[in-house]
């Protein structure tokens, strides 16, 4: 796709540089929109799914960067992971761009990088196929026309890279599941990315586009969006006894107000005394804050599935949503690259949850009681009986591995930097496991359930 641009700006005779967000206050600028409908960048109309998340084909973005401003990405992020610093204690910096789809130009979007080993792994590994977070408005403030722009009724989204999976589909196949079983989570869709950061347009390979939890998955899928939303990241995260601070709570709604009382409060009744002293009142007491079947449900399909990179085995990877409809906080799954496997760090739990130890109190401390481990049990039986089941799971493997068979690695060639596979033969490898994963697991499930 020939990209063209349509953006003129109005300046006086010097010139302003708009690498990043600064105050123009003495500087008007008119931007022309051309593109611009209600349906496709404006703010009123409701997210379309069907048009940006569909589910049976591969889709391009493409996006165009200022070289000054992707230089300004590149000294940010360096500057982010030197001298030794493993973790990027700050996001990255935003920078504005433009967005190509369907031949249509979204203006002044802010994108930046996004991710934690994600990103850092693969910049270090000198992968450049990085991941990114877009948002639609970042800059509304600076270019007062794009107030509210959308894209088809998203105001972010992100573009992940699929860090470490060589079949691609492990953060799509994952939050399906997990959609499937009945429980919250983000909408995915396959993109063919390009961006040209002045060097000329460069196809940085096949991504995963990801739904915004503190976007529209709280929009669309909760009858009310007013409640307070964290993303635990931390110690905090585990909510082991000691562990609380609400700095390692971060809140993603309602962010002015310095009010954490109701994770506070989930916080001590997990760990209160009550729980050996009086257990049904314990039990009440968790179940009016903490809505205690969702995340039974959650634990099932993520210790059937294997996912390791998340609450159990790391301090990260889920959102607590207290849903204003029932006033309880609810578990969210996120970032699931890494599902559907063993994986590291000790590797996933095992189903029989055995070895978890009480520094992981919402699993130790719920499947100790009896009641809520026999409902585990049977949440176990449900998803293996009729969401993970081998040849429901092997219809789908074979079809993504027919319609991503020929992007995998795509225009670049085969050596190239911005894939993390080395052949084809790698893909179909790592489908071909999946594919043995799901009745291994389901062998695992069954065995345990009848003992």
């Amino acid at each position: 796709m020939k990209l063209k641009w349509y953006i003129m700006l109005f300046l006086p005779v010097f010139s302003v540089s708009c690498s990043q967000e600064e105050s123009l206050t003495d500087v008007e600028q008119d931007l022309e929109i051309p593109d611009w409908t209600e349906l496709t960048h404006g703010s009123d109309t409701e997210p379309d799914f069907e048009m940006v998340f569909p589910e049976n084909n591969v889709l391009r973005i493409d996006i165009q960067i200022d070289p000054d401003s992707w230089e300004e990405m590149q000294t940010d992020l360096t500057g982010k992971l030197s001298g030794g610093n493993r973790d990027l204690t700050a996001d990255p910096v935003w920078v504005p761009c433009s967005v190509w789809f369907n031949s249509i130009q979204w203006y002044k979007v802010g994108i930046r990088f996004k991710g934690n080993s994600s990103l850092k792994n693969s910049y270090r590994e000198g992968i450049k196929k990085l991941p990114f977070k877009l948002d639609f408005d970042q800059f509304e403030d600076t270019w007062p026309a794009i107030k509210n722009q959308r894209f088809y009724g998203f105001k972010q989204l992100s573009l992940k890279n699929n860090y470490l999976d060589k079949s691609f589909i492990r953060e799509k196949v994952a939050s399906d599941l997990f959609l499937d079983f009945g429980l919250i989570s983000p909408h995915t869709a396959f993109y063919q990315l390009y961006i040209d950061f002045g060097e000329g347009t460069q196809y940085f390979g096949l991504y995963t586009l990801v739904e915004e939890v503190d976007d529209t998955v709280i929009k669309t899928q909760y009858s009310e969006s007013g409640g307070n939303l964290y993303k635990p990241e931390g110690n905090g995260a585990s909510f082991a006894e000691g562990s609380f601070r609400t700095s390692d709570m971060y809140k993603k709604s309602n962010e002015t107000e310095n009010d954490y009382s109701d994770v506070e409060n989930l916080y001590e009744i997990i760990n209160s005394n009550k729980r050996e002293t009086d257990i049904e009142y314990w039990k009440s007491q968790l179940s009016e804050v903490f809505d205690v079947p969702v995340f039974l449900k959650w634990l099932a399909a993520n210790t059937c599935m294997q996912n390791w990179d998340t609450y159990g085995v790391m301090t990260h990877n889920y959102y607590l949503y207290n849903n204003p409809e029932t006033e309880k906080l609810e578990w969210i799954p996120w970032d699931n690259n890494e599902a559907l496997q063993y994986g590291k760090q000790g590797g996933a739990l095992s189903v029989t949850l055995d070895e978890v130890e009480t520094n992981w109190p919402f699993i130790r401390y719920i499947i100790d009681n009896t009641e809520w481990k026999e409902q585990y049990k049977q949440e176990l039986y449900s998803f293996t009986e009729n969401i993970f089941e081998p040849e429901r799971m092997s219809a789908t493997y074979e079809k993504y591995r027919s319609i991503l068979g020929s992007y995998v690695i795509g225009d670049a060639g085969e050596e190239n930097e911005y894939t993390f596979l080395n052949s084809d033969s790698e893909f179909d490898a790592a489908i071909d496991f999946l594919n043995n994963h799901v009745s291994n697991r389901n062998s695992v499930v069954q065995e345990y359930l009848e003992e």
